[in-house]
């Protein structure tokens, strides 16, 4: 496998890891087992690479991080608004 090759696959591994939880958190509604620790640094984390490629005119690094930190602020947004349901 060739360099590009790899980068493909893993961005499209990261970028996609999170829509599974996310998923079952839409239909299910329960978010007692997810710590909001998680998708919190994942979304800082990912806006950090994000912007890190803007800075450095890198196309692939900002469309890898796009979705993921779209699924992981979301995630972190029903961590906080389901959270009180499940108290």
């Amino acid at each position: 496998m060739t360099p590009t090759t790899i980068g493909l696959v893993a961005g499209t591994l990261t970028s996609i890891a999170a829509i599974p939880q996310l998923i079952k958190t839409l239909q299910t509604r329960h978010v007692r087992d997810i710590s909001i620790w998680q998708p919190l640094l994942l979304s800082f984390g990912v806006a950090l690479w994000m912007i890190y490629g803007i800075l450095i005119s890198d196309l692939p690094l900002i469309l890898a991080n796009i979705t993921p930190l779209i699924c992981n602020a979301v995630l972190t947004g029903m961590k906080i608004r389901y959270g009180r349901d499940d108290i």
